[in-house]
């Protein structure tokens, strides 16, 4: 009898536990640390991390145009840096032609503070020779950036408007006092006159902006100059 009841409790017992086995065997075998570890996804980027940000395309730039023309806008991704501003032959021929021009500006100048009597004159002389000396390095570096020579073989720079004959800038270098004075300031209004009808045609037919600035301050100037020059003949 006892026999039996021990047989009976040992049934109860393995019924009871078997489910509770089962139940940890399907544990053990979902467990993590037995199955292949996972990959770790990366976090997610906060605002603070240094991210690169994308070019605005609502932008817009402003497109200065020609001398009398109106300013227009362009979307900024549509600009570039297309190197020099385009020219054309004209630009080129005024650059060319300017610099010798300029050169016996220089030349005359530097006669007056030797000969010059009047210190209007010699002020003149001085004012001639800070601006287009530094004109002159202008205009080779602009020939210089586009690969173009500065010089044209077989042209006569003499012929050019304003131009003083050899003969003339060897009268003006042998002459002193009040003599130089009317000579010079004849000589270098005539001078300062055919510079500013070169600038004033270039106006009208150059393509490059910064020309088109360069030739609209020549005119200025050297009319100012011719003023002051006339002045000192109606003394």
């Amino acid at each position: 009898m006892t026999n039996r009841r021990a047989r009976t409790l040992a049934v109860v017992t393995l019924a009871l536990a078997l489910p509770l086995v089962v139940f940890m065997v399907i544990r053990l075998d979902g467990d993590t640390g037995t199955s292949a570890p996972q990959p770790v996804s990366a976090p997610a980027t906060s605002a603070a991390s240094p991210t690169a940000s994308p070019v605005p395309t609502d932008l817009t730039v402003i497109a200065p145009g020609r001398p009398g023309e109106t300013a227009a806008t362009r979307p900024a991704h549509e600009v570039r840096d297309a190197g020099p501003a385009p020219h054309n032959s004209l630009d080129v021929w005024f650059v060319r032609m300017m610099i010798p021009h300029h050169a016996q500006a220089l030349a005359m100048a530097e006669l007056a503070p030797d000969r010059a009597a009047d210190p209007d004159v010699r002020a003149i002389a001085d004012r001639i020779r800070a601006s287009q000396g530094p004109e002159m390095g202008m205009m080779r570096g602009w020939l210089q950036t586009r690969g173009l020579p500065a010089e044209i073989q077989g042209h006569d720079h003499g012929t050019m408007r304003g131009m003083q004959s050899p003969e003339a800038m060897r009268q003006l270098a042998a002459v002193r006092g009040a003599d130089f004075d009317r000579l010079f300031v004849r000589m270098m209004t005539e001078h300062h006159q055919g510079a500013i009808q070169m600038a004033t045609d270039l106006l009208t037919v150059g393509s490059d902006l910064t020309l088109n600035e360069f030739a609209n301050s020549v005119a200025t100037e050297q009319t100012v100059e011719i003023e002051r020059m006339r002045e000192i003949l109606a003394r």
